[in-house]
Protein backbone atom coordinates (compact mmCIF):
# COMPACT_ATOMS: atom_id res chain seq x y z
CA UNK A 1 0.00 0.00 0.00
CA UNK A 2 2.47 2.61 0.80
CA UNK A 3 4.47 2.00 -2.83
CA UNK A 4 1.08 2.41 -4.11
CA UNK A 5 0.66 5.53 -2.24
CA UNK A 6 4.08 7.07 -3.03
CA UNK A 7 3.88 5.78 -6.58
CA UNK A 8 0.74 7.77 -7.07
CA UNK A 9 2.58 11.04 -5.49
CA UNK A 10 5.81 11.30 -7.55
CA UNK A 11 4.03 9.95 -10.74
CA UNK A 12 1.36 12.19 -11.39
CA UNK A 13 2.68 15.17 -10.69
CA UNK A 14 6.22 13.79 -13.11
CA UNK A 15 3.72 13.13 -16.05
CA UNK A 16 1.75 16.24 -15.37
CA UNK A 17 4.92 18.44 -15.63
CA UNK A 18 6.56 16.04 -18.52
CA UNK A 19 3.66 16.28 -20.87
CA UNK A 20 3.75 20.36 -20.55
CA UNK A 21 7.36 21.14 -20.40
CA UNK A 22 9.80 21.11 -23.72
CA UNK A 23 11.91 17.79 -24.59
CA UNK A 24 15.17 19.21 -23.72
CA UNK A 25 13.92 19.26 -20.06
CA UNK A 26 12.09 16.21 -20.21
CA UNK A 27 14.70 14.69 -21.16
CA UNK A 28 17.02 15.42 -18.38
CA UNK A 29 14.27 14.62 -15.62
CA UNK A 30 13.74 11.35 -17.50
CA UNK A 31 17.75 10.50 -17.05
CA UNK A 32 17.60 11.67 -13.38
CA UNK A 33 15.03 9.52 -12.55
CA UNK A 34 17.33 6.95 -14.62
CA UNK A 35 20.18 7.49 -12.52
CA UNK A 36 18.33 7.40 -8.95
CA UNK A 37 17.34 3.75 -9.85
CA UNK A 38 20.88 2.80 -10.52
CA UNK A 39 22.48 4.83 -7.81
CA UNK A 40 19.70 2.92 -5.16
CA UNK A 41 20.90 -0.20 -6.74
CA UNK A 42 24.34 0.46 -6.44
CA UNK A 43 23.28 1.18 -2.69
CA UNK A 44 21.57 -1.63 -2.02
CA UNK A 45 23.87 -4.40 -3.32
CA UNK A 46 27.06 -2.38 -1.52
CA UNK A 47 25.56 -2.80 1.69
CA UNK A 48 24.08 -5.87 1.43
CA UNK A 49 27.85 -7.83 0.74
CA UNK A 50 30.16 -5.41 2.83
CA UNK A 51 31.34 -6.79 6.05
CA UNK A 52 30.67 -5.77 9.71
CA UNK A 53 33.96 -6.16 11.18
CA UNK A 54 36.03 -2.88 9.54
CA UNK A 55 33.29 -0.39 11.04
CA UNK A 56 34.04 -1.92 14.60
CA UNK A 57 36.80 0.34 15.03
CA UNK A 58 35.83 2.96 13.18
CA UNK A 59 32.73 3.13 15.29
CA UNK A 60 35.14 2.82 18.54
CA UNK A 61 36.95 5.70 17.43
CA UNK A 62 33.57 7.73 16.79
CA UNK A 63 34.36 8.25 13.13
CA UNK A 64 31.90 10.19 11.49
CA UNK A 65 29.27 7.43 9.52
CA UNK A 66 30.77 4.60 11.04
CA UNK A 67 27.96 4.08 13.74
CA UNK A 68 25.34 4.58 10.49
CA UNK A 69 27.51 2.28 8.37
CA UNK A 70 26.93 -0.31 11.07
CA UNK A 71 23.50 0.10 10.87
CA UNK A 72 22.96 -0.28 7.86
CA UNK A 73 25.22 -3.56 7.37
CA UNK A 74 23.13 -4.68 10.03
CA UNK A 75 19.55 -4.37 8.60
CA UNK A 76 21.13 -4.82 4.83
CA UNK A 77 17.58 -6.92 3.99
CA UNK A 78 15.93 -3.63 4.72
CA UNK A 79 18.46 -1.63 2.98
CA UNK A 80 18.18 -3.49 -0.05
CA UNK A 81 14.39 -4.53 -0.35
CA UNK A 82 14.17 -0.67 -0.18
CA UNK A 83 16.96 0.78 -2.24
CA UNK A 84 16.87 -2.16 -4.88
CA UNK A 85 12.69 -2.99 -5.03
CA UNK A 86 10.94 0.08 -3.97
CA UNK A 87 13.23 2.78 -5.33
CA UNK A 88 14.76 0.85 -8.12
CA UNK A 89 11.59 -1.01 -9.30
CA UNK A 90 9.48 2.75 -8.74
CA UNK A 91 12.43 4.36 -11.02
CA UNK A 92 12.03 1.51 -13.56
CA UNK A 93 8.29 2.09 -13.81
CA UNK A 94 8.51 6.14 -13.98
CA UNK A 95 11.10 5.79 -16.28
CA UNK A 96 8.60 4.04 -18.54
CA UNK A 97 5.96 6.13 -17.94
CA UNK A 98 8.11 9.56 -18.67
CA UNK A 99 9.30 8.10 -22.03
CA UNK A 100 5.65 7.69 -23.20
CA UNK A 101 5.00 10.94 -22.04
CA UNK A 102 8.19 12.25 -24.07
CA UNK A 103 6.93 10.09 -27.35
CA UNK A 104 3.20 12.17 -26.70
CA UNK A 105 5.08 15.07 -27.01
CA UNK A 106 7.00 14.54 -29.72
CA UNK A 107 3.71 12.99 -31.60
CA UNK A 108 2.53 16.59 -30.89
CA UNK A 109 5.54 18.16 -32.23
CA UNK A 110 5.87 16.08 -35.29
CA UNK A 111 2.53 14.28 -36.34
CA UNK A 112 3.51 12.60 -38.55
CA UNK A 113 6.18 10.59 -36.45
CA UNK A 114 5.47 7.20 -36.39
CA UNK A 115 4.41 6.61 -32.77
CA UNK A 116 5.02 2.78 -32.42
CA UNK A 117 8.72 3.16 -34.01
CA UNK A 118 9.54 6.27 -31.96
CA UNK A 119 8.06 4.47 -28.55
CA UNK A 120 10.02 1.02 -29.44
CA UNK A 121 13.07 3.24 -29.44
CA UNK A 122 12.57 5.07 -26.19
CA UNK A 123 11.89 1.67 -24.61
CA UNK A 124 15.51 0.37 -25.96
CA UNK A 125 17.26 3.65 -25.33
CA UNK A 126 15.44 3.36 -21.36
CA UNK A 127 16.26 -0.23 -21.48
CA UNK A 128 19.79 -0.43 -22.10
CA UNK A 129 20.67 2.65 -20.08
CA UNK A 130 19.10 1.07 -16.93
CA UNK A 131 20.53 -2.17 -17.48
CA UNK A 132 23.45 -1.54 -18.53
CA UNK A 133 24.28 1.13 -15.52
CA UNK A 134 22.83 -1.31 -13.25
CA UNK A 135 25.40 -3.40 -14.34
CA UNK A 136 28.09 -1.79 -14.21
CA UNK A 137 26.77 -0.50 -10.76
CA UNK A 138 26.77 -3.86 -9.55
CA UNK A 139 30.62 -4.64 -10.38
CA UNK A 140 31.40 -1.13 -8.96
CA UNK A 141 29.31 -1.98 -5.52
CA UNK A 142 31.21 -4.92 -5.07
CA UNK A 143 34.27 -3.80 -5.76
CA UNK A 144 33.95 -0.83 -3.26
CA UNK A 145 31.29 -1.49 -1.00
CA UNK A 146 33.05 -0.62 1.96
CA UNK A 147 33.56 2.68 0.67
CA UNK A 148 30.07 3.50 -0.53
CA UNK A 149 28.94 2.49 2.57
CA UNK A 150 31.37 4.41 4.39
CA UNK A 151 29.98 7.23 1.95
CA UNK A 152 26.36 6.70 2.92
CA UNK A 153 26.61 6.25 6.29
CA UNK A 154 28.81 9.55 6.40
CA UNK A 155 26.10 10.96 4.35
CA UNK A 156 23.56 9.89 6.94
CA UNK A 157 25.32 11.52 9.90
CA UNK A 158 25.66 14.59 8.21
CA UNK A 159 21.84 14.96 7.51
CA UNK A 160 21.11 14.02 10.97
CA UNK A 161 23.42 16.23 12.27
CA UNK A 162 22.08 18.99 10.06
CA UNK A 163 18.61 18.77 9.66
CA UNK A 164 18.16 17.00 13.33
CA UNK A 165 16.49 14.08 11.74
CA UNK A 166 16.49 10.59 13.23
CA UNK A 167 16.96 8.75 10.28
CA UNK A 168 17.79 5.65 11.14
CA UNK A 169 15.45 5.24 14.15
CA UNK A 170 17.84 4.85 16.50
CA UNK A 171 15.93 7.15 18.92
CA UNK A 172 19.12 9.29 19.98
CA UNK A 173 19.33 12.78 20.15
CA UNK A 174 20.55 14.52 17.45
CA UNK A 175 21.25 18.12 15.97
CA UNK A 176 22.97 20.30 18.35
CA UNK A 177 21.73 18.88 21.34
CA UNK A 178 23.91 16.02 19.51
CA UNK A 179 27.03 17.75 19.29
CA UNK A 180 27.09 19.06 23.14
CA UNK A 181 26.94 15.59 24.72
CA UNK A 182 29.63 14.03 21.87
Amino acid sequence: MGTFLVALLMAFPTQTVLTRVKIWIAVPILMLVVMTGILADVIGVAVTVTEERPFHSRSAKKLAGARHALRLIRNADRVASLCNDAIGDLAGTMSGAMGAAIVFNLEKIYPDLNEALVGTIMVALISSVTVGGKAVGKMVALRESHMITQRLGEVLDWLEDRLGLDILGEGKKTGPERRDRA
